[in-house]
């Protein structure tokens, strides 16, 4: 068993909610060792599994927590918050018009372009690569013949982590395997 004096770094806590599944899938719900003992602390999560890594005091030790769960259930029915990153998890990371998922050229493209008088809203918007993007330009998608692979639409939260399922993060404790559906990813 390892035991720190002083803080440990990349210990952590997967968090999830009274019904032991995730917050969200994408990005993975964690909080850092310092908040998830604070929870226990505060006596606002349940310990399900902890690091063998430990905590001390001059009176106090403590293994730190590696799965969390909330005491009190968070409602998943809220509507997502229009942002760049939701866009594109909604997009699942691809270009709608070319379908090229190379994230580094991924903008946002308004399909009824804001000269025409589109909005910003979540019916308008999609995720494009920086080629498309200049291809179409100001342009309407019957004029640059580009229309999206799928109309753009208000997603809900659960469509959001069910598509933050299909991207699971690089590091994966083998602690959580028991909470996530990415098995794949931690067999060697």
């Amino acid at each position: 068993m390892q035991a720190y004096a002083h803080a440990p770094d990349g210990c952590p806590a997967l968090v999830l909610n009274a019904d032991f599944r995730p917050l969200s899938y994408f990005p993975l719900s964690l909080w850092s060792w310092q908040d998830a003992l604070k929870a226990v602390f505060l006596d606002r999560v349940d310990v399900v599994a902890q690091y063998e890594t430990k905590v001390r005091s001059s009176t106090f030790e403590m293994r730190l927590p590696s799965v969390v769960s909330l005491k009190t259930y968070v409602s998943h029915t809220r509507t997502p918050a229009f942002t760049r990153f939701n866009v594109f998890l909604r997009d699942a990371f691809s270009c709608q018009y070319c379908g090229s998922a190379e994230r580094d050229l991924l903008t946002f493209d308004h399909v009824v372009p804001r000269s025409r008088g589109g909005k910003t809203t979540w019916d308008n918007v999609v995720a494009a690569c920086s080629p498309c993007n200049l291809k179409k330009g100001g342009r309407m998608p019957a004029d640059a013949k580009m229309h999206p692979a799928r109309k753009p639409t208000r997603p809900t939260m659960f469509e959001l982590n069910e598509r933050g399922r299909a991207f699971p993060p690089h590091y994966l404790h083998e602690s959580w395997q028991d909470f996530l559906y990415w098995d794949s990813v931690l067999e060697p």
